[in-house]
């Protein structure tokens, strides 16, 4: 579905690289903790790739609107959409680490089924958020590249100049 909303394999992949870090911080948090991995550490799993899949997109869709519409450059658009999506994926990142603290600080009947859906959220959520604001813009520029000197291998191969220019 990525691939068609953004008519290219580059940016689909740069938005599913955040999702490891999001599973191998609710791992961690979840062993750290001494919390076995069950159905609700997994449904955690499954919820954090909801919310750090949506942080990417808020990014990069920003930066590739930024190149269509205003003419800048991967690097300059990628640190705007950084710059100015910051707050929105940090209020996002904040309200859900926040949502699930009563999880694991509560102490009732079947608190201990909550109790690692909420660890899991809080650390996998932490670490993804420390790591994909550095890591995807950096993925975006390394993609970026790639595609590039793929479209002009593939161009220079074939004789025909890039994005459908004329030729005189």
């Amino acid at each position: 579905m990525l691939g068609i909303l953004y008519e290219s394999f580059i940016h689909p992949v740069t938005i599913l690289s955040t999702l490891p870090s999001a599973a191998i911080g609710a791992l961690l948090t979840l062993m750290v903790a001494g919390v076995n991995l069950d159905i609700m550490g997994i449904i955690g799993i499954v919820l954090l790739i909801g919310i750090v899949k949506k942080n990417a997109i808020m990014m990069i869709d920003f930066a590739l609107e930024a190149e269509r519409e205003h003419g800048m450059d991967s690097l300059r658009s990628i640190r705007t959409a950084a710059t100015l999506r910051f707050r929105p994926i940090l209020m996002t990142t904040l309200a859900a680490m926040l949502g699930a603290v009563p999880m694991v600080l509560s102490h009732g009947t079947g608190s201990e089924l909550r109790y690692p859906l909420g660890l899991a959220i809080i650390g996998g959520l932490a670490l993804s958020q420390l790591l994909t604001l550095f890591t995807t813009p950096v993925i975006y520029l390394t993609l970026d590249t790639w595609a590039q000197k793929w479209s002009r291998l593939r161009h220079a191969s074939t004789g025909s100049p890039p994005n459908g220019q004329a030729v005189p």
